[in-house]
């Protein structure tokens, strides 16, 4: 006998036996097997429950890594770290805004060694007009940088132009 006739059987049993139950009997099996589907119905909607945390969890932890990951690899130092540095110790001074193409360019060109530009924030905060420092030092055009002896060059700069100025050293292979 294959799998289906037995459970066919196991379920005609059942349900003879049923009919030789009392009305009393017969109510009580019926609570009693709507308080089995109740448990049942409850222990799934634990289980599911439990998975959606479970994969909340997973991914809270998935973006705490990403973030992590992030801090990490902004804290590594750049390859033009000890170039940016040389360049605020030979006294030179890029003034730029925020809103300037060739401001970003010549960011750029720095990589994660951007924070350590001898930089001048030029623009007031909402971009309308030139902070008291740069009309101060009468900058007129960004980018503008100025050197030690007094010169200074507009325009986005080669790193080879601005270790020519300074009399910094590139690293080797850039």
């Amino acid at each position: 006998m294959d799998n289906e006739q037995t459970n066919n059987q196991e379920e005609n049993k059942e349900y003879n036996h049923e009919e030789h139950l009392t009305k009393k009997e017969r109510k009580q099996l019926k609570r009693d097997r709507r308080e089995e589907e109740r448990v049942g119905q409850q222990k799934s909607a634990k289980t599911k429950k439990a998975v959606f945390w479970g994969i909340g969890v997973i991914i809270v932890a998935i973006i705490v890594a990403g973030i992590m990951y992030s801090i990490s690899l902004s804290n590594k130092p750049g390859e033009l770290d000890g170039f940016a540095q040389c360049l605020e110790e030979k006294e030179a001074v890029f003034y730029g805004t925020f809103w300037c193409p060739n401001c970003t360019n010549q960011k750029r060109m720095f990589g994660r060694s951007e924070r350590l530009l001898p930089y001048v924030e030029c623009s007031t905060p909402n971009g309308n007009g030139t902070n008291v420092i740069c009309q101060d030092e009468g900058i007129t055009a960004y980018p503008t940088w100025e050197f030690a002896d007094g010169h200074r060059e507009t325009g986005t700069l080669s790193l080879e132009r601005l270790a020519d100025n300074t009399g910094c050293t590139l690293p080797e292979g850039i």
